[in-house]
């Protein structure tokens, strides 16, 4: 059952207390455990119901092409039944193309349910998140490693340091003078969160602001604390982004690239329905007649056997006219594509997403983590020089924790003076953070803030000549370790032997430092201390100049160092000061808790005045940076006309600064419009918030919860545009879920942004998506190339590979329209339109389909990016696969592939020779067009001979009968005519290395793969020219270098069409781009 919300953060302890009728001391009674676990369940998430094996199985199926495809499996299965019945044969090749087709169905279905049941491991992901035990007061006593499940909202829950926080809880005590919550994961807030008991008094606030509770799945990392449990199960925060990712997976919509194959599905299925409507109607009158009289249909006569039979016919020609094998083109394209995205460390975890990144419009990027390192660094520092009017300012390079990244811009070589002594020990030994390295990422142990220092004491060094010698000798054989995951902080341990610690003043709200006392090796007590640096600044007396000398600070001074602080804030840099006092007074001497002054110790009231007198040593300033390629990656998406906008859980200030770096907005742009939180935006009317996500240029949402960043996607999604989310934390999970493309963080992200995304970047970076969004363009570009190789070929071959067909799944049908001088059908194909003898035969035409095409086709998926490709606007999610400037420019060539193919057939048997070449060499006889056109009638022609001529390897064709000249005789004129085919397609493949650029822009080597499949493909086609068995076989014979030079002059222009048409094309572009601008 669902508890009754109540805002606890807004609520005073007391009242948190008296609503559950609990004792803090006590805890709840077994007897009231019982009745709140009926009332309200189990703390866990629950477990949604998935869809039963057979419904995803199902689904797999609702998708035209597939209907399609089906409907083609199971005509043919049909055919090939009644084929066998009607000739008594029962041969296992009447059945291959309808198993092949069922086959390749079942594949699909397979890949599509392992996607959808993996969908829903970002669900189990989340669940692991939830803590195991927790430690809960009941009936007056501690269980220690009570079952989380087994909570209720009233329990008293004990936390400490590194604990997980088992249920949403109000803080209703601290057991230390602080406590802080990492909940990045869940807020998107980069630094971990200090906590408190104070009630905030807003009954709606984000997550971010209720300092007062703790979230489940978050982690405690400083501190410990007695906590209230407010809620439990699905009513937590996490609970709730279940609820969230789950409706997100229902409103998933279909990819580009399925909507494009719909519609083509859609489009194929009436064309192949008019074609088998027609191939029917143009036989009426073989099972339709009559007599004529007197003007008008008489003695009507129809054979219904015969109207069947024809039937069977235009079924057998549309099944033969669908392109089984497309599913598979796409797949291996998407497949190549994969493997591209995959070396430039985007790992794609659902096919179907490398095209959608193509289309992408809009890139919605969480800040940090992505935009940024997630590693706290140091940007700069300042100190006073030689005097209180002057300040030294030192930038610090480096934007990770590892200590050698960067250094600090004209550092004076090691030779530190006393202020800046001063300020390497206060970073190095008031500081309880460590670094280590797990082999890709230098990560933190402790406070960011606090690890960031460490490695600024590296870069600068230590003061002693003796020492740093030696420590240099120890990094250079740490490089040589076979266990790295240690880093050893060599100038920070110089320093914390110096100066040890011996007692610490906890950072606390109220005077917002921290500070150790540390004895010096002089004998005495010091006290350091850093922390806000107007607190510091109010409780400082003196500075420190650069020569150790200390002058009290005045007005002037105050104000200097205040303007300073400014400056370094308007960056988007967190300022620490750091401060040191020297007379401590009864804390001179202090060694140990047996002191008579530790009781002071013990009340953190007393801190601010152990704190005061401060001298006053300078100011740090540091941020998480932005990756250095981000800027870059930024301006790269602006020219490719791709919106960037930044939706983080960290505070406006300070993601508009980072947006201001990474050159998202320039350096002095009103942000006013464009820089909202997400309480801000979801203020606005609907009206105001369509119009704000529709202004070009980039956008800045801060303070976004998960339900925001959520609606910002839905939004946008249902503005048209194409959306690509980054994110890491378990916040981000269900925007990734809606997004069109889901991009999670490979190093960073957690195991549900992994789950819930379509795509892992394995080095966290923005410009990997940059990039991915590249290749996802060229992929498509390369898709639609591979295609076009294939649909050219197609549409020339379509009528003949129907011949093949029906007569394969029907061939009584064949012989029996042969025989009855049937030519309605024939006449639609190529070399019957014209009435000449057959140019190819099946097995040749079968060849040039299967092998000597595919090698060329299968090696375009690996061309490059065209040198244009990010200068383009993004495509339309609808824009169609094929539009129709593509489709002309297809039939164009398609239509120049049949006339050159059977265009030298004609050559061959009509002229002597053809732009200078000799064709009559072997000796054959020219006839007429006109005598080629009407061959069937040779018999009735009179005076009629033809001389024996020679081929290849001295063999001489001779014939008996002179009207064999056109059937044994045409050997020759088919081996050209299949030569051109497959010359004119390795040409064309050259064509198709880029849609719109030409190949002085994009030379063949630009894909050296494509250049060896020609080779492989020519290679094959020589083989079956030149070897005796494989001629026969073929029906070909060997060409001679003239015939060659033949060839190769009629199939070379397809090259300089092409050029033409893609000149063309550039220009309708660019003329369409002035049209919008104007």
């Amino acid at each position: 059952m669902e508890e009754k919300p109540f805002p606890a953060w807004s609520w005073s302890v007391e009242q948190c207390l008296k609503e559950y009728n609990v004792k803090e001391d006590k805890g709840l009674s077994s007897y009231e455990v019982e009745k709140r676990r009926e009332r309200y369940g189990w703390n866990e998430l629950a477990k949604e119901k998935g869809k039963p094996l057979w419904q995803l199985v199902l689904e797999q199926f609702d998708d035209t092409l597939v209907k399609i495809l089906l409907v083609a499996a199971f005509i043919s299965f049909i055919l090939a039944y009644l084929h066998g019945s009607e000739s008594g044969e029962s041969g296992f090749e009447s059945y291959v193309e309808p198993l092949v087709i069922v086959l390749i169905l079942v594949l699909n279905a397979i890949v599509g349910v392992w996607q959808e049941t993996s969908a829903e491991k970002a669900l189990e992901a989340l669940k692991e998140m939830q803590c195991e035990s927790g430690k809960v007061l009941r009936d007056g006593y501690l269980v220690p490693d009570l079952p989380a499940r087994e909570l209720v909202p009233g329990d008293i829950v004990e936390l400490r340091v590194g604990d997980k926080v088992p249920a949403d809880m109000r803080v209703a005590a601290l057991k230390t003078s602080t406590l802080r919550a990492e909940q990045s994961s869940l807020t998107g807030e980069a630094m971990p969160v200090l906590k408190g008991t104070s009630p905030v008094f807003m009954d709606d606030c984000e997550l971010q602001a209720k300092e007062n509770m703790v979230f489940a799945g978050t982690t405690v990392v400083n501190g410990s604390c007695i906590c209230i449990v407010i809620s439990t199960g699905m009513n937590t925060e996490i609970g709730k982004i279940q609820k969230q990712i789950h409706e997100a997976s229902l409103e998933e919509s279909d990819t580009p690239l399925k909507k494009k194959l719909d519609e083509f599905g859609n489009r194929l299925t009436t064309a192949i329905g008019l074609v088998c409507l027609v191939v029917w109607i143009i036989n009426y009158k073989n099972f339709l007649s009559w007599d004529v009289v007197d003007g008008w249909p008489a003695n009507i006569r129809f054979s219904f056997e015969k109207c069947t039979y024809y039937f069977k016919i235009a079924v057998a020609l549309a099944v033969a006219a669908i392109p089984e094998g497309l599913p598979a083109v796409i797949t291996t394209c998407l497949a190549l594509g994969t493997r591209k995205m995959a070396q430039k460390n985007a790992i794609v975890r659902k096919l179907p997403s490398v095209e959608t990144l193509g289309c992408t419009t809009v890139i919605c990027s969480d800040k940090t983590g992505t935009l940024t390192t997630n590693q706290m660094s140091v940007a700069e520092f300042f100190t006073f020089g030689g005097k209180t009017t002057s300040c030294r300012v030192f930038r610090v390079e480096g934007t990770t924790y590892d200590p050698k990244d960067g250094g600090i811009v004209d550092w004076p070589c090691y030779n530190m003076d006393a202020n800046l002594q001063a300020m390497a020990e206060i970073c190095a030994v008031c500081n309880d953070a460590g670094i280590y390295c797990d082999g890709r990422l230098f990560r933190a142990t402790g406070l960011p803030t606090e690890a960031a220092l460490k490695v600024l004491v590296e870069k600068m060094g230590v003061p002693d000549v003796k020492a740093r010698n030696k420590l240099r000798d120890t990094q250079l054989a740490a490089n040589y370790l076979i266990d790295r995951s240690t880093v050893k902080l060599g100038c920070c341990e110089w320093w914390t032997k110096g100066s040890k610690k011996v007692a610490t003043l906890e950072f606390d709200r109220i005077r917002k430092s921290m500070g150790v006392i540390v004895r010096e090796p002089t004998g005495d007590n010091r006290l350091l201390v850093k922390g806000a640096v107007e607190s510091l600044l109010e409780r400082s007396s003196q500075v420190q100049l650069a020569d150790g000398s200390l002058v009290p600070i005045d007005e002037p001074c105050r104000q200097l160092l205040l303007s300073r602080h400014l400056e370094m804030s308007s960056k988007g840099l967190r300022c620490l000061g750091l401060a040191y006092k020297d007379d401590l007074g009864e804390f001179s001497d202090y060694y140990s808790e047996s002191h008579p002054a530790h009781k002071k110790l013990l009340d953190p009231t007393c801190y601010s005045s152990i704190e005061s007198d401060l001298v006053f040593v300078g100011v740090v300033g540091l941020r998480d940076p932005p990756r250095d390629e981000v800027d870059k990656a930024i301006e790269d998406c602006r020219g490719a006309g791709i919106k960037v906008m930044v939706i983080t859980g960290d505070n406006k200030s300070t993601a508009e600064a980072i947006c201001r770096d990474i050159k998202l907005f320039p350096k002095d742009e009103d942000l006013n419009g464009i820089s909202f939180t997400g309480k801000e935006f979801m203020a606005l009317s609907p009206k105001q918030q369509i119009e704000t996500l529709s202004k070009p240029g980039g956008k800045v949402f801060s303070r976004a919860e998960p339900r925001h960043k959520q609606e910002i996607v839905r939004m946008l999604k249902e503005m048209g545009e194409v959306v690509a989310m980054t994110g890491d934390g378990v916040n981000d999970a269900p925007a990734l879920k809606l997004a069109d493309i889901g991009i999670a963080m490979g190093i960073t992200g957690t195991e549900v942004a992994k789950e819930a995304s379509d795509m892992v970047l394995a080095d966290d970076n923005f410009s990997t998506i940059v990039s991915a969004i590249a290749e996802g363009r060229s992929i498509y570009d390369n898709m639609k190339a591979f295609i076009r190789c294939v649909f050219v070929l197609f549409l020339l071959l379509l009528p003949l590979k129907w011949c093949i067909d029906a007569h394969f799944i029907y061939s009584s049908i064949f012989r029996y329209m042969i025989s009855s001088n049937v030519g309605e059908v024939i006449s639609i194909f190529l070399t019957a339109a014209l009435g000449i003898p057959e140019c190819m035969i099946p097995v040749q035409l079968l060849w040039v389909n299967l092998v000597t095409d595919g090698p060329p086709a299968t090696a375009l998926g690996f061309n490059p990016a065209d040198v244009d490709i990010m200068h383009k606007p993004p495509r339309k999610s609808d824009d169609p696969l094929i539009n129709s400037w593509v489709m002309l420019r297809y039939l164009v060539i398609g239509s120049y592939v049949g006339i050159a193919t059977v265009g030298v057939f004609i050559l061959w048997y009509t002229q002597a020779s053809f732009m200078g070449i000799n064709l009559v060499s072997d000796g054959h006889t020219l006839v007429e067009l006109s005598q080629l056109r009407n061959w069937g009638e040779c018999s009735t022609w009179s005076n009629f001979t033809v001389a024996p001529f020679t081929v290849g390897g001295g063999r001489v064709i001779t014939f008996s009968n002179p009207c064999d000249y056109f059937t044994i005789g045409k050997v020759k004129a088919m081996t050209l005519s299949l030569s051109v085919l497959v010359a004119i397609e390795m040409f064309n493949s050259l064509n198709s290395l880029s849609e719109d650029n030409s190949l002085v822009t994009m030379p063949p080597w630009r894909n050296p793969w494509l250049l060896v499949a020609m080779s492989v493909s020519f290679g094959l086609h020589c083989l079956i020219l030149y070897v005796p068995f494989l001629a026969d076989v073929f029906g070909i014979v060997p060409l001679s270098l003239n015939e060659w030079f033949l060839v190769i002059l009629v199939s070379a222009p397809v090259i300089l069409i092409d050029e033409v048409l893609k000149y063309v094309g550039r220009n309708r572009r660019i003329s369409g781009k002035k049209e919008k601008t104007a």
